[in-house]
């Protein structure tokens, strides 16, 4: 069998298949460009039809939301939930309420979640969902009635053992709340696991609003420690300024590092100081401001509304907010200034091109389906809490956070260079180590 014929056909099809979602396509193409080594090697996954049935979702389920603003207006929103693969799980993977939300960033979403969710080697299969709702500017009572429509056609669909989403952008406690207080209405049933991202009070993990942002921190910190290095004194920058980037900036900052830039939809804020973390929370938590509101309190920063935050010297770059937004004219400028190690902490903020840059300039380049895992694999602790009606401290999931991001760090260097890569291909190691754990569940499990 000629292997690359192969996964060019399967591409063509997928292409063919979901016209004109540019970002599933994207997704797509970079896991099936690294699995050439592993279909030479396990020439019965194709014959088995393991890709086309990797990249055609098991359901996709699109639906009418509609519900009542503050002025009594009727309002009309589009829910999507994409069950992509539950070879290892259930599915798992959070909601985005953002007005960019499509079928195809969903299901871009969704395909990379299959491939992140097996790293972490918790039993978890992959999906995505959301809506193009947008939170920003709505009232509580608006976003409770909005979710509260979202879940009366979303529930029939959720299960502890079906399907587990948890927040993404857009969805955080408050609305998780919300979508949980209308399934247990609905199904008069308290079924702590069918949602995570909870509040520690009733059912949530401590370190799961931290777990993301820690997990990519943990991850840049041991690919820097494959050269010798660390976080001590490296001058970081960090895209984005939500839940994410915050809890990126605390670790870098625990780990002897300096951030000095941050961003959000407006620009970007320098702070030489480095950046004040409390007054980072205040204005992004709890004042819900705008990221320029930090540099009017804040002396020694300054905001620009034009350029971007991958302009600025560092060596070390965590890009945070969302897909495709570090290009290769950002990686450019990057490497140009010295940054020595790139970590995903959003799902695929880099475009194929700001990756291939990194490549050939030898700088340490970590895939969000790796380096961001860390925040699944923390919702996979609070399912094993739920399950066991058990609370972990603080320490004990931070530990075992670590300990995943360490060996989701460890597997991808093996298999890049089992595989015949440089230890150092994260991008192959990652792919590669995913499909193998996939791959062999779906052959177990017959053609289904």
């Amino acid at each position: 069998m000629n292997v690359t014929a192969h996964i060019e056909s399967v591409y063509a099809e997928v292409r063919r298949r979901n016209p004109g979602e540019a970002e599933f396509h994207q997704a797509a193409a970079e896991v099936l460009e690294s699995l050439a080594p592993a279909l030479e090697r396990h020439p019965e996954y194709a014959d088995s039809g393991i890709l086309e049935r990797l990249c055609e979702p098991e359901r996709q389920l699109m639906f009418r939301v509609p519900w009542v603003d503050d002025q009594g207006v009727v309002r009309v929103n589009r829910g999507f939930r994409v069950e992509f693969n539950s070879a290892l799980g259930p599915y798992k993977g959070g909601l985005r309420f953002h007005p960019s939300v499509n079928l195809g960033i969903v299901k871009f979403l969704g395909f990379e979640q299959i491939f992140k969710n097996a790293l972490t080697g918790m039993g978890i299969g992959g999906g995505k969902g959301g809506s193009d709702f947008d939170p920003k500017g709505r009232s509580d009572a608006e976003i409770m009635r909005f979710c509260q429509s979202f879940m009366t056609e979303l529930y029939r669909h959720l299960g502890e053992h079906t399907d587990v989403p948890a927040g993404d952008i857009g969805v955080g406690a408050r609305e998780i709340g919300y979508l949980f207080g209308q399934y247990k209405r609905i199904t008069n049933r308290y079924e702590s696991g069918v949602l995570t991202g909870k509040p520690v009070a009733w059912g949530g993990s401590h370190a799961r609003t931290e777990a993301t942002g820690y997990g990519a921190v943990f991850f840049a910190q041991e690919m820097l420690a494959t050269r010798g290095e660390s976080f001590d004194g490296r001058r970081v920058v960090v895209s984005g300024s939500g839940n994410v980037a915050v809890y990126a900036v605390e670790k870098v900052h625990a780990l002897g590092g300096r951030v000095v830039a941050c961003s959000d939809s407006t620009g970007y804020l320098v702070d030489e100081d480095g950046i004040d973390l409390e007054l980072l929370k205040e204005v992004k938590e709890v004042r819900r401001a705008r990221i320029s509101a930090y540099a009017e309190a804040r002396p020694s920063a300054r905001f620009s509304a034009r350029g971007s935050v991958f302009d600025l010297r560092c060596e070390v770059a965590l890009p945070c907010a969302t897909q495709n937004e570090l290009r290769r004219e950002d990686a450019v400028a990057l490497v140009k200034n010295g940054v020595r190690a790139v970590a995903e902490g959003a799902n695929m903020p880099c475009t194929p091109e700001a990756v291939e840059v990194f490549r050939e300039a030898g700088v340490l380049f970590g895939p969000g389906k790796a380096a961001n895992a860390g925040g699944v694999a923390t919702s996979a602790l609070e399912m094993q809490q739920n399950a066991a009606r058990d609370t972990w401290t603080f320490e004990q999931t931070e530990s075992r956070l670590a300990a995943v991001m360490r060996d989701v760090h460890t597997q991808c260097r093996a298999t890049a260079e089992a595989y015949g890569a440089d230890a150092d291909d994260y991008v192959l190691g990652a792919n590669v180590t995913g499909f193998l754990r996939v791959a062999e569940a779906m052959l177990a499990q017959g053609v289904i």
